[in-house]
């Protein structure tokens, strides 16, 4: 074979290789982009409750109260079987909370999965759970805080789910969760979800529409170069957070930053940063300035004041759904598509 022959072969293969690795990748892309709607809750619908997390010790009451909502809304209730064990930090160990939850996953009478409480201890049974049988029968995965490495991992599954309250969330004057609960009970069955948030002088205006995705910043900030990380690419990215110094939340976006998780992003919506830590060395800005600060590289736009995280007032969000976002500094509005 002439050098001019090889040359010219070798081009071909490389050009039709890349093709198709081009095509992969823009499969992967649709799919990631179109996720599928889990059917909505009806009567006679059946939930489990489980603990994928930190420990529920004292914990009782507030699942009784859980069993009792989803019964007033004429829905079944199962608690798993390790909800109330204990594994030092962890409601049970990584096997047990694993098997709660792969059991209700993989249950075709299960048609949505709540989880009790939050804290931490998702991650450590992620790499052990098989969807095989929920993407045959997809339902509802529900919670936030720690809970967000499970949505993450349901979205590269390519399936909705909802940042909601869970059963910790319950107590005795439910009219302090009124919203709450309102949301959560809409997001479930189906109603429309449409917010008006209260306006800032930090909001950079402007209008995106696109899927919305995101939760906890520190649990998105963890999941960073595994299989759980998320494409924010073409999407709204959503994040909270509690208990944090500023300092480490400016860490925290500078590490998602370099990553490049804002480089294609259409927007972003913050919710609510709940009990910041004071350094001894003060930080010297508001975490508005220092979110508009650490995103000052790129034109999206930027909503504060989304009643969503760690509050009493802790509002629903479908993720993976598509939502038109317009932001202004009087008021912004979410409006999430049926």
């Amino acid at each position: 074979m002439s050098k001019i022959s090889l040359i010219t072969t070798l081009c071909c293969i490389v050009f039709f290789f890349g093709k198709n690795q081009l095509s992969a990748q823009n499969a992967l892309s649709t799919k990631t982009n179109t996720l599928i709607q889990p059917p909505y809750l009806k009567a006679g619908d059946t939930v489990a409750i489980v603990a994928p997390s930190g420990v529920l010790k004292n914990r009782t009451k507030e699942v009784q109260q859980a069993k009792a909502l989803l019964k007033s809304w004429g829905l079944h209730a199962t608690v798993g079987k390790h909800v109330f064990s204990q594994a030092n930090h962890f409601a049970g160990t990584d096997d047990e909370r694993c098997e709660d939850f792969q059991n209700a996953l993989d249950d075709p009478k299960i048609s949505a999965i709540w989880c009790a409480r939050g804290g931490y201890g998702t991650v450590r049974i992620l790499d052990k759970l098989d969807y095989t049988k929920f993407k045959q029968n997809p339902k509802w995965l529900i919670g936030y805080s720690d809970i967000t490495a499970l949505h993450n991992q349901v979205h590269n599954v390519g399936v909705e789910s909802i940042h909601a309250m869970m059963c910790t969330s319950l107590q005795d004057d439910l009219g302090v969760i009124k919203e709450t609960l309102s949301t959560f009970k809409d997001a479930v069955f189906g109603k429309s979800l449409n917010y008006t948030l209260e306006g800032s002088k930090y909001n950079k205006t402007g209008n995106a529409s696109a899927p919305i995705v995101g939760g906890n910043l520190t649990m998105l900030h963890t999941m960073l170069g595994s299989d759980t990380s998320i494409d924010t690419s073409g999407k709204i990215l959503f994040i909270e957070e509690i208990g944090e110094y500023k300092y480490h939340i400016d860490r925290m976006l500078q590490s998602l930053k370099r990553a490049g998780y804002f480089k294609n992003c259409k927007g972003v919506i913050v919710g609510d940063m709940t009990k910041l830590r004071k350094n001894t060395t003060l930080w010297g800005s508001s975490i508005e300035q220092l979110i508009l600060d650490a995103l000052s590289d790129y034109d999206f736009p930027i909503a504060f004041n989304m009643p969503a995280g760690h509050e009493k007032d802790n509002r629903a969000i479908i993720l993976g759904r598509t939502i038109k976002l317009t932001v202004g500094k009087n008021q912004s509005t979410v409006v999430f598509q049926n």
